[in-house]
């Protein structure tokens, strides 16, 4: 079945958008940082962001697989942990934040686990209905409904995660 889409968000305004505020993330406290990318859809994300970031910084990745919006998601969280991150301040990327749920357990994993000095988030969108993650926020874009987007890393039916752009999901 075909679905219809509008533009959220064009490649050109994302990019404006995010060197405004992931600035705020540059200047911010960070002399040296982990970037943790959620994998897969905070890739394409994360290889924009760090290119803005002014600060030395090492890379590694986390998963969790999950359905988009699911508040109660038990999946395994998957870190191999190629760089230690004990003492030191991490940025966990992703996409999105649309319930929150996932992106919950993934701090609380990284801080319990591998006692990191910090903890903060950056994703480009953030959803109304999330649930509170008591951490340092960066994001591009709070978004005013919880409408199904896909592109940049968005999947919908692990599809589309190659469009250039964000687009609403039309039913």
């Amino acid at each position: 079945m075909r679905r219809r889409s509008a533009i959220a968000c064009s490649a050109r305004s994302r990019s404006a958008r995010a060197w405004r505020r992931w600035r705020r993330c540059s200047t911010d406290a960070y002399d040296d940082a982990v970037v943790v990318t959620v994998v897969p859809g905070g890739i394409l994300f994360t290889a924009d962001l760090v290119r803005q970031l002014e600060f030395e910084l090492s890379m590694d990745y986390i998963s969790c697989p999950h359905t988009p919006g699911e508040r109660h998601n038990q999946s395994p969280i998957v870190y191999h942990r190629n760089i230690d991150i004990t003492g030191r301040d991490v940025i966990l990327i992703d996409d999105a934040i649309e319930s929150g749920g996932t992106m919950k357990r993934l701090v609380e994993h990284l801080s319990s686990e591998h006692s990191p000095s910090s903890v903060a988030i950056a994703t480009l969108f953030v959803k109304p209905g999330r649930v509170d993650i008591p951490v340092q926020q960066y994001f591009g874009y709070e978004m005013d409904n919880d409408d199904l987007l896909v592109g940049y890393g968005l999947p919908w039916n692990d599809r589309h995660r190659n469009l250039p752009y964000v687009a609403a999901v039309l039913t």
